[in-house]
């Protein structure tokens, strides 16, 4: 697929994400995906294998969310088989804290679907508005 095709299909899973429909953005994901958090927080670290990425990353977050996540793209950015996504998720926590957070999503295609995902954002925010996750 040319880069022009996998920003589309991003921009598709966006439109469905600002309203806080996840299911496009997770059927992106090839099985063999990794999910790449960055920073020293107790969430950062690679998480290899869509099973992986939904059971231990997205359940024990989602878990934190007292209402509906959106997230809302601002830029894309695609070349050969990079595309960049600048966006901002907003949700409350089940403590009561907002957690608005920016991002930068660096996401690589192959055969159609993201096999790699590199997650660029306010760390600081991570550690004031999210509990560790259980494994960590």
């Amino acid at each position: 697929m040319s880069a022009s095709d996998n920003k589309h299909l991003l921009q598709d899973a966006f439109a469905a994400l600002e309203k806080g429909d996840g299911k496009p953005f997770m059927d992106c994901m090839s099985d063999d995906f990794a999910w790449t958090v960055v920073g020293t927080t107790p969430w950062s670290r690679t998480y290899s294998g869509k099973a992986v990425v939904l059971g231990e990353l997205f359940t024990p977050l989602f878990a934190q969310f007292k209402d509906r996540y959106t997230n809302t793209a601002l830029r894309f950015i695609a070349e050969e088989d990079y595309v960049v996504v600048e966006c901002r998720g907003r949700v409350t926590t089940r403590s009561g804290q907002a957690y608005n957070n920016s991002y930068c999503y660096v996401c690589r295609f192959a055969n159609g679907r993201m096999s790699e995902l590199t997650e660029y954002l306010d760390t600081a925010l991570v550690e004031k508005a999210l509990a560790p996750p259980k494994s960590a």
